[in-house]
């Protein structure tokens, strides 16, 4: 089985883990953090370095996927990702096995499909995104790079959400609306 690093431990990491676990296509190899001490633990798994040690990681490990989570700014999750990529390590996308992603979709790289997700066809979303717990991305949808879709958030037909956006739990966007870059749609919303 391949190995990957985690970059973030926290609880974004505790939920990937779970998921990557189900998936089977991984084996977790460590977690990088900045804030943990070599050889703390997240669910059995050590912290192996800091993002200063990812250079030399890459002479070991071919993959590694971002973990940390996004609220108020894709910034981290932007910024860890370029290094990721400027070093050359592959960014694979992690779907759980409790997803439903229809086969007429398509998903970049990096990006992590959480359990009960439904994609349905011909969505497109792109890299380094978080699509999280029990979302739904109805058909013809667009989520652009760097976009976290909340628990339980509804992104209904044809609808583009600008990259680097954030989009709350349990919110709703109208179909067929474009979604500007860099928004922040809170819980509960209704996007007309």
């Amino acid at each position: 089985m391949k190995e990957i690093i985690l970059i973030g431990g926290g609880g974004h990491c505790r939920s990937v883990i779970d998921v990557i676990e189900m998936e089977g296509k991984f084996k977790i190899a460590g977690i990088v953090d900045n804030n943990l001490e070599i050889g703390d633990k997240i669910l059995g798994y050590e912290v192996i370095g800091c993002d200063d040690e990812l250079e030399k990681l890459r002479k070991k490990y071919d993959y590694a996927l971002v973990t940390i989570g996004q609220i108020k700014s894709a910034e981290i999750r932007i910024k860890l990702f370029s290094l990721l990529k400027n070093l050359n390590y592959n960014l694979p996308v992690i779907i759980s096995p409790r997803a439903y992603v229809s086969k007429h979709s398509f998903i970049d790289e990096g990006t992590v499909v959480m359990h009960d997700v439904l994609i349905n066809a011909n969505a497109k979303v792109g890299k380094n995104c978080i699509i999280n717990s029990k979302a739904l991305i109805e058909h013809d949808v667009v989520i652009e790079d760097n976009c976290h879709i909340s628990t339980g958030a509804t992104v209904n037909g044809g609808v583009v959400l600008g990259k680097n956006s954030f989009f709350g739990s349990g919110a709703i966007a109208k179909e067929y609306i474009k979604i500007e870059e860099n928004s922040f749609i809170k819980a509960r919303s209704l996007v007309k």
